[in-house]
């Protein structure tokens, strides 16, 4: 059963046109990459999900469409953006309380919970986030993220500029989340081999436009896709 599904979504920056028509979907508890060029539309897919960016079409979360960025959030969709977007004055623990803002009651289990999956948050507890290291903040967007208890998480490039060992244990924490807790995962990741490896499946976009799909194995075997992607 699809979890998510977008249905002949276009979306724009002004005139310029950015998503021609995408249509894609993400099954209950399902791990999906969406591969692709600098300016291939793949952040403007995951922000025509989250509704920050304008859009035409059909997006829905567990068949009810998608309105706008609270309606999405409150609908169980966390957006990690690239860049991560933390607050940088405030601290670890101040950055994980603002992640629960959509939920009710106590956090303390959550934020328990964030601190089991990324120790080194518990001990830089009290540290300005705008004072981590580059994987400590992706840790803490994601952690900050995980306090909402989403049913689907948005990454955008959540490798980008970090050490090879620091985007293991991302991504460990990632296959965790999806095979142990069920979470649904989107990843938009410019190392195709990392994301293919961690997904089931894949869409690869071109100019806005999703020009395959389908398994990762498959994909892995696909020519066009190892000689454009991935390097053999």
């Amino acid at each position: 059963m699809s979890l998510l599904e977008l249905r002949n979504v276009e979306a724009r920056y002004g005139p310029v046109r950015a998503l021609h028509g995408v249509s894609l979907n993400v099954g209950e508890g399902e791990f999906v990459a969406v591969l692709g060029a600098n300016g291939a539309g793949k952040t403007t897919t995951l922000r025509a999900v989250s509704g920050t960016v304008r859009r035409n079409g059909d997006v829905r979360l567990g068949g009810k469409k998608l309105r706008t960025p609270e309606g999405a959030a409150r609908a169980g969709v966390a957006h990690v953006p690239e860049g991560r977007g933390t607050f940088a004055e405030l601290s670890v623990w101040e950055n994980l309380r603002l992640g629960s803002y959509t939920r009710r009651g106590s956090t303390k289990e959550d934020v328990q919970r964030v601190f089991a999956l990324f120790p080194v948050l518990d001990r830089r507890r009290d540290q300005q986030a705008g004072t981590l290291s580059g994987g400590e903040q992706q840790m803490l967007a994601l952690g900050r993220a995980l306090m909402a208890r989403p049913r689907l998480l948005l990454l955008d490039e959540p490798s980008l500029g970090l050490a090879p060992l620091i985007v293991k244990e991302i991504f460990d924490v990632l296959a965790k989340l999806n095979r142990d807790e069920g979470t649904a995962v989107l990843v938009v990741e410019q190392n195709a081999n990392l994301a293919l490896a961690a997904a089931a499946r894949a869409y690869v976009l071109e100019v806005g436009r999703v020009v395959v799909d389908g398994p990762s194995d498959e994909l892995r075997a696909n020519e066009s896709v190892r000689r454009s992607y991935l390097g053999y």
